[in-house]
């Protein structure tokens, strides 16, 4: 792979941050290390940790508020994810001929690693997790962003390695310029975030494979093959990267399937092969997560005892189909981080007794139907939690003989207790946002978790 040359030391640009969060925070501080003169606004309440960073590297900072003026002299602006494209402050920023960019975006510009972005509706944080476990067991000197623990732009200012995996949203992706991983990963294709994108699917596709935008033919895109979407997209959408398609229903000259309860992972005339039964994670999700991430590594030459040895020896993570505790014989999990109907249809798919669902939240317009055969299939009790809980109960109320509303986990879960009997599972999987009740789904995870050990 050709390296690029990382941009030099800004003669005293001046760098606005639009959000103080873990990316604008991270921003901030590369950007001061690179020469910028930095200011961060940001409309709500920074959180004190963040406010003790910027003061400690002397970072300029405002909150709640914007104060547009300051704003408009900036030469970049880096603005939060959770800030919309379209945003009247962005619109007049973009109309001025001010570049807005993402965390991503400015990051990648100081950074001569090789980048693994992986993105995808569902199975990111897992798949980056064990993607980043495989490469720190080959001995790769190897950092972890994005999504998921520090900002990259933080890793980049503050420490040196030669590889980073990274978890990206469609938000984050949607502010990329020059942005260029040299492996991509998209695992699959969902309706999500649709509420962000007009309501319209085609915008959150195209969002998701900005990914591939700036590859070209020296690097890899690996993808789910059996992804009708997916697979539709790149009918229509030629990209020039090398494709490496993974899949369970077909065999691959190039890529990795599933053949004899065996991973056959081929590139080029490398193969590598072993049992499915070395894997921890259940699932067919999770042996669609495990090819993609043993693909990255044999990409990145990775020893074929390392890659089999890590794929025993990856637990998983926390709030993804999490096992919790067995109380009278009944299994409670933690599937909190299903905020979408496609991520609680694995959950339910994987789940082999009959079930207690826990399911509610804030919808982001879901269409519950895929998820009825299931239903029919495993759940003999639903347990809404959520403020507006009548999607689901028009959903399912006719599949079940016992459904009912709470408002609080602690009711739920002692509600789940009552109708659960020895041999059942009881799953906490929303299909939905958690912030009508919760201040985020590992919140609504840590208060699920707290009231099982409580019962």
């Amino acid at each position: 792979m050709v390296k690029k040359e990382t941009h030099r030391k800004s003669d005293q640009r001046f760098l606005v941050l639009l959000g103080g969060g873990e990316s604008g925070v991270g921003t901030a501080i590369l950007g001061k290390k690179e020469g910028f003169r930095v200011f961060v606004s940001d409309k709500g309440k920074i959180a004190d940790k963040y406010k003790q960073l910027l003061e400690e590297y002397k970072i300029d900072w405002e909150e709640e508020r914007h104060s547009e003026e300051k704003i408009m002299e900036a030469d970049l602006v880096m603005k939060s994810p959770g800030i919309p494209e379209d945003a009247p402050l962005v619109n007049r920023l973009r109309g001025k001929g001010i570049e807005v960019i993402s965390e991503i975006e400015f990051a990648s510009r100081f950074t001569n690693a090789t980048i693994v972005g992986i993105t995808g509706s569902n199975g990111k944080t897992t798949t980056t997790k064990f993607t980043y476990h495989i490469l720190k067991n080959g001995g790769l000197a190897v950092g972890m962003a994005g999504n998921v623990g520090q900002s990259f732009a933080r890793q980049v200012a503050e420490t040196s390695v030669d590889h980073y995996v990274l978890e990206l949203s469609s938000f984050q992706l949607d502010g990329i310029e020059d942005f260029r991983p040299h492996i991509a990963v998209l695992l699959n294709i969902t309706p999500d975030h649709l509420d962000r994108y007009h309501y319209n699917f085609e915008e959150y596709i195209a969002s998701k494979f900005r990914i591939t935008k700036n590859q070209t033919e020296e690097d890899y895109f690996i993808y789910d093959a059996d992804d009708a979407v997916i697979d539709k997209w790149l009918t229509n959408h030629p990209i020039r990267s090398r494709k490496m398609p993974f899949s369970l229903e077909k065999e691959l000259k190039n890529g990795a399937y599933i053949k004899n309860d065996q991973f056959v992972i081929t590139i080029d005339n490398s193969q590598i092969t072993m049992p499915t039964s070395n894997l921890t994670l259940e699932g067919k999700h999770n042996a669609k997560n495990a090819m993609a991430a043993a693909t990255v590594a044999q990409l990145l030459k990775i020893r074929k005892a390392t890659i089999r040895e890590s794929m025993g020896s990856f637990q998983g993570v926390e709030h993804r189909l999490e096992k919790v505790l067995k109380i009278n014989n009944v299994q409670y999990i933690n599937d909190s981080k299903a905020t979408n109907v496609n991520a609680t249809y694995y959950a339910l798919e994987s789940m082999e007794s009959e079930t207690v669902w826990i399911v509610g939240g804030v919808d982001k317009g879901n269409d519950y139907a895929e998820l009825l055969p299931l239903v029919n299939e495993k759940v003999k009790a639903i347990i809404c939690l959520g403020v507006n809980n009548e999607p689901i109960l028009n959903a399912f109320g006719n599949c079940v003989d016992l459904i009912v509303e709470t408002r609080s986990m602690e009711e739920a879960v002692k509600q789940a207790y009552q109708f659960a009997e020895k041999g059942d599972t009881v799953l906490l999987s929303p299909a939905c946002a958690s912030f009508d009740l919760f201040e985020n789904y590992e919140d609504r995870g840590r208060k699920f978790k707290d009231a099982v050990r409580n019962l």
